[in-house]
């Protein structure tokens, strides 16, 4: 991002071949949307992990290997860039010396069919992901949780308010979490959505300088604090991190 816009703010002129890669990769932004678009899928694609090792822990146990994850984590990176880059090469050219990224289309009609695939894949279908593979998880959780619940009634009342408890506060946290991930990922990428699907149907789009910026940025807000709601709300995170402090005393 840094490259691509200190290009931008000095404006160099590009010229022949090699002004023509360096326009369409960076002057158009197509690094930083396959980066950020690649880093969509994996949230995806950590939430199904997590989701298959609470919801089938024997299965994921027996039947998730290392090759798997490692073909996961190679489509994560591969499929964005692949698909974005063949994407921005079409329908980009760079005229006396400025790049027109994203801007020329064979048809009206493989615009709007692009617009529309990317808003459901990367938009609609990430947040039903997110709702499904967390919402099974609490699924799971509370049904262990009303398990233990049963096997404490015998015992005191105190250890089973204390499980109870524990319970309670794991359904929370995992509650807390998914709201927020979900929430936050649906309400900073919908401005830009919004603005690719009106330009992909209005056949004269009026420019939108600022408001494009303003969307770009809260894209890469979620992108950059994302970790911070984990580290915040999420316990075991939050532990590690607190372990790390090494002016804090252990009884703290």
């Amino acid at each position: 991002m840094v490259i691509t816009y200190s290009l931008k703010f000095c404006n160099i002129y590009f010229t022949g071949s090699v002004g023509y890669w360096l326009r369409t990769l960076l002057d158009s932004q197509s690094l930083i949307w396959c980066a950020t678009l690649g880093s969509v899928v994996n949230l995806a694609i950590i939430a199904i992990e997590r989701s298959l090792k609470v919801v089938h822990a024997a299965s994921s146990m027996n039947k998730l290997r290392n090759w798997m994850i490692c073909s996961a984590m190679a489509f994560v990176w591969i499929a964005p860039f692949t698909s974005n880059l063949a994407i921005v090469f079409s329908t980009s050219a760079v005229i006396d010396g400025a790049c027109y990224g994203y801007a020329i289309w064979a048809s009206q009609m493989v615009r709007l069919f692009y617009s529309i695939w990317n808003v459901v894949f990367y938009y609609v279908a990430i947040i039903l992901i997110f709702i499904i593979c967390y919402w099974r998880i609490l699924i799971v959780i509370r049904r262990q949780a009303k398990v233990m619940a049963s096997h404490n009634a015998a015992g005191s009342s105190t250890a089973q308010t204390q499980a109870q408890g524990h319970s309670h506060q794991i359904q929370s946290n995992i509650i807390k979490v998914m709201i927020f991930v979900s929430a936050f990922y649906a309400i900073s990428n919908l401005p830009a959505n919004v603005l690719l699907f009106y330009m992909a149907v209005s056949p004269n789009p009026i420019p939108f300088g600022g408001v494009y910026y303003v969307s770009t940025i809260m894209t890469f807000l979620y992108v950059c604090t994302n970790p911070f709601i984990y580290a915040i709300k999420f316990d075991p995170v939050r532990k590690v991190l607190l372990r790390l402090i090494l002016c804090k005393n252990t009884s703290e």
